[in-house]
């Protein structure tokens, strides 16, 4: 089990522009440095329905789109850049989320 850090918000997330080039370069810096990526967009995130993220989630409009990463700073950064943007955590695999990358 491991600890996922995340940035959620309605979908029109996946279309601004600053979303757009923040994941370019972000990209582009781990391939110069030869890292894998850790960060994942994903489109109506199954992780949202866990229980524990209940009082979090009914907070962000749906559909809902996500950046998952298990690099907290990355995701602390992602929430100070973007607008209207949730932040949260959890871990996983678990028994409510077996599948941190999921989609519903």
């Amino acid at each position: 089990m491991s600890k996922h850090y995340f940035v959620a918000a309605s979908e029109r997330l996946l279309t601004e522009h600053t979303m757009q080039e923040l994941l370019r370069e972000r990209t582009r810096h781990y391939d110069e440095l030869k890292k894998p990526i850790d960060f994942w967009l994903i489109s109506n995130p199954a992780f949202l329905k866990a229980s524990e993220l209940a009082d979090l989630s009914k907070k962000i409009p749906q559909p809902a789109a996500a950046v998952i990463s298990t690099d907290q700073n990355f995701i602390t950064f992602m929430k100070l850049r973007l607008k209207f943007v949730a932040q949260g955590e959890f871990e996983a695999p678990s028994p409510n989320i077996p599948d941190p990358l999921a989609e519903a």
